[in-house]
């Protein structure tokens, strides 16, 4: 199997995309949203044709929301995330907004409240801590869900060796979709919510399955292997037998978030985009990264 035989040029590639994930992250940062900074969530409709996001951004900013982030909602609205708003604040953001309308279409045109989220600081801390520790314990659970199902594999691979190539292959898969957003963050005006952690965390559960298939293929091979048979042939088997399987079904899904992110609403855009990366990722890892990890331990091991 060709994966097995440019092994180092594919771990190699990981090793490439990993480390400019982490300099963007390095370089620009996380842009977090209301849901863990804290903050006011505005959404308002015009009855008529909206202005441009510039337009009302600008008449935004001139009325003193220098932090605000405008995302266009639906057909006729627009999405305002800014700091924690008073009452009067809100009603002088949906003042300004209308200032963005002409003034031929200033009675025709009427910008109207459609919805108020605030979230304080306070509670915006713990949804992050929350979000940190979600992660965690799903990736100690994957561990623990490696360790037992690879409990009776012992040569010439250890156990525990699986595991550790399944996490490797995982926190591939969680920093690439972060250092993207960090970019879009930068560029684009991006900001983490909830729909990000969740990206995330489907990503781990799709990216753990591929790898847990082609790993458990490896494992029948090695209890029906004829001496002599070296590991690196069995897993270039292995890879050879579930290569086609989860191409396609990476591909279906791809297909369904791409589509997503291209038709569907605004809100969902960066949730369809995070998750079409870390699904192209999470495959890659999954046959490119994980299973030729195990050849090189295994090389490294016979050495000693």
């Amino acid at each position: 199997m060709f994966v097995i035989k440019f092994k180092k040029i594919f771990i190699g590639l990981s090793a490439l995309f990993v480390t400019a994930a982490i300099v963007s992250l390095a370089v620009f940062g996380l842009p977090l949203g209301i849901d863990f900074k804290g903050g006011s969530a505005l959404e308002i409709q015009y009855s008529g044709a909206r202005p441009s996001t510039a337009a009302v951004t600008d008449v935004l900013h001139t009325a003193g929301f220098a932090d605000v982030l405008v995302q266009p909602v639906g057909t006729n609205g627009y999405m305002i995330e800014t700091h924690e708003l008073t009452d009067a604040d809100r009603a002088t953001m949906v003042t300004a907004a209308s200032n963005a309308v002409p003034a031929n279409e200033a009675t025709s045109n009427v910008v109207t409240q459609t919805s108020f989220t605030s979230i304080g600081p306070s509670v915006g801390t713990e949804l992050k801590h929350k979000a940190v520790a979600s992660i965690i314990l799903v990736l100690i659970a994957i561990i623990l869900f490696v360790a037992y199902a690879f409990r009776q594999v012992s040569k010439p691979v250890s156990s525990w060796k699986y595991g550790f190539a399944v996490i490797i292959a995982l926190v591939h898969d969680i920093i690439i979709p972060t250092g993207v957003f960090a970019l879009l963050g930068h560029f684009y005006g991006a900001q983490v919510d909830t729909l990000f952690i969740v990206a995330l965390l489907t990503t781990l559960g799709l990216s753990v399955a591929d790898t847990i298939v082609v790993f458990d293929r490896i494992r029948e091979h090695l209890r029906g292997a004829k001496a002599g048979t070296s590991f690196p042939a069995l897993v270039g088997e292995s890879l050879s037998e579930t290569f086609v399987r989860s191409i396609n079904t990476s591909l279906v899904v791809l297909v369904m978030v791409l589509s997503l992110a291209i038709f569907g609403p605004a809100t969902t855009k960066l949730f369809a985009i995070t998750l079409a990366v870390g699904m192209f990722f999470g495959t890659y890892s999954s046959i490119f990264l994980a299973s030729p990890l195990l050849v090189v331990m295994e090389g490294a091991q016979k050495k000693k």
